[in-house]
């Protein structure tokens, strides 16, 4: 199981469209909303009972000064992934520092910012997951696999596009 924890309401729009992977996927997930400077205790007592359900990685989505997966990571021993999301004018440049550059010996993974982060912290907690769990792995690799055959389908169909009255254009 994966737990989810935003920083506020308003990073809901950065996580919701990726949310039908876990469906895709088979992988149950928790949700809550906490904030490490207003919320600090029911932070503690989310990362709690996450673990206590059976949690096995923890995703953190913050903005702005983003102390919230480092507050979890401090709380917990499980992997904690931190995705630093553009809530602020540094439009995640700020948040992205305070995850990437946590101090040595409680460590927080980080993902890129905003929306491909979201996605990416999904897919990394499931290939965390997935080193205990052959089905998810093969899961993972036919992902993967499908990927690797749209991006080759869109190359074909694009040069074909672009050769089609084109007389300098020529095929590798």
């Amino acid at each position: 199981m994966i737990g989810i924890i935003l920083g506020s309401k308003s990073d809901l729009s950065y996580i919701e469209n990726y949310l039908s992977l876990f469906e895709e996927f088979d992988i149950p997930f928790t949700f809550k909303i906490s904030s490490a400077h207003r919320t600090p205790e029911e932070t503690k007592s989310i990362v709690k009972s996450m673990e206590e359900k059976g949690v096995k990685v923890i995703i953190a989505l913050a903005g702005a000064a983003a102390h919230l997966p480092g507050v979890i990571a401090s709380f917990t021993v499980l992997p904690v992934i931190g995705v630093p999301i553009p809530s602020s004018d540094l439009k995640g440049m700020d948040a992205l520092l305070a995850i990437v550059q946590m101090p040595g010996g409680i460590p927080v993974a980080t993902t890129a910012i905003g929306k491909a982060g979201v996605k990416n912290a999904i897919l990394y907690s499931f290939a965390i997951l997935s080193t205990e769990n052959e089905s998810l792995k093969n899961k993972l690799v036919k992902y993967r696999e499908a990927q690797r055959e749209k991006v080759l389908k869109d190359s074909k169909e694009t040069e074909e596009k672009i050769k089609t009255g084109n007389a300098k254009f020529f095929s590798l």
